[in-house]
């Protein structure tokens, strides 16, 4: 192609090439992470003590790359790629057969008018979790993630702390308050009515804090797999979970504050859990004291089944970006022998 007067006109990345980075400074790449490890002993509910040296202690070990690239008019195309890994083995995933990029990979446009994204994404649901309670998103230290993921006894939150298939938005913020919405499709021919689909919204102003998400899921992992999606409920047809979290800072001591309600939908009637988190975070030297209490109970064919679950740890700061940390929990669910978990590690980001 050429242009008026006779000159070639070159492809806009060969031009670039040619004329060096000022063409490129408008797009951006980053590669960030962190590793987590730590050693103990772990005694699951009603199993024997295992002492050994793993990852996530305080938080999944993953690293990920985003970038951005400016559009003009207030918009950017952007993306993410995060994939969790397990430092004590050198493995990927956090399981046998996690998929790679397991804890995020989407693209998207983001605009003054809000932000869209599509692909596999982390909850509504999780995020709120993790914001409000001290041990964050911790599945080895963090009683409220435990109860919630990883329940028992019937209990917990069906499918993953991430979506396959999904399309969000996620509003502007005005003033502390923001807002988003998540719908996940089945991708299964014929199914239409298989999906998921979540709302929340975050607010955050001075001390204050608050969240409120809700949560419908009819598929797990997969089309059709609900039926067999929760351990210990068969017949599960639908899941609906809410949430409601609030923190104040009084700067001596952060107070921590979740309820959550669970209703499952089953063949044999309507399963419900209640479940309550109140901890607190209190500055200690370069570190922090960290206290958490959840409890939960069902209600219907699986009446009476509860959960206790308390951790308390110290969070010890070495520079902006390392840290160590000590920490106990002990969890007990009724008619089931106790279990435990103790153990000291260090976290590092990049």
């Amino acid at each position: 192609m050429r242009i008026p007067g006779g000159k070639k006109a070159y492809p806009i990345w060969l031009a670039c090439a040619m004329l060096g980075s000022p063409c490129l400074a408008q797009t951006s790449v980053s590669l960030y992470g962190q590793i987590d490890a730590f050693a103990g002993a772990t005694k699951a509910i009603g199993g024997k003590t295992a002492w050994q040296e793993s990852s996530g202690g305080l938080s999944t070990s993953y690293f990920g790359m985003k970038g951005a690239e400016d559009l003009g008019g207030g918009m950017k195309a952007i993306f993410a790629l995060e994939s969790f890994f397990q430092p004590q083995n050198g493995q990927i995933g956090r399981f046998p057969n996690d998929v790679f990029f397991s804890r995020n990979a989407y693209v998207g446009i983001e605009s003054p008018y809000g932000t869209f994204t599509a692909g596999r994404q982390s909850t509504n649901l999780f995020i709120s979790t993790i914001l409000f309670n001290p041990f964050v998103d911790s599945f080895t230290f963090s009683p409220v993630v435990l109860q919630t993921y990883l329940g028992q006894g019937g209990q917990g939150v069906i499918g993953d702390t991430g979506w396959n298939n999904a399309i969000q938005y996620s509003t502007p913020r005005f003033g502390g308050l923001s807002g988003a919405a998540m719908y996940s499709f089945g991708n299964s021919a014929g199914a239409a009515g298989v999906r998921k689909w979540s709302a929340q919204f975050l607010y955050f102003h001075g001390p204050f804090a608050a969240t409120g998400v809700y949560q419908y899921e009819n598929y797990s992992f997969a089309a059709g797999d609900i039926g067999t999606a929760l351990p210990g409920v068969s017949g599960l047809t639908s899941q609906s979970t809410g949430e409601l979290g609030a923190t104040y800072d009084f700067r001596i001591v952060k107070l921590y504050a979740q309820y959550l309600h669970t209703n499952d939908q089953t063949s044999n009637g309507t399963i419900l859990v209640n479940r309550g988190q109140a901890g607190f975070s209190i500055p200690l030297g370069a570190g922090s004291i960290l206290g958490s209490y959840a409890y939960s109970k069902s209600n219907g064919p699986a009446d009476g089944v509860t959960r206790k679950t308390w951790a308390i740890g110290y969070d010890y700061s070495l520079s902006k970006r390392t840290d160590i940390y000590a920490a106990y929990l002990y969890d007990h669910l009724s008619g089931k022998s106790t279990g435990d978990t103790a153990g000291i590690g260090i976290r590092t980001k990049f």
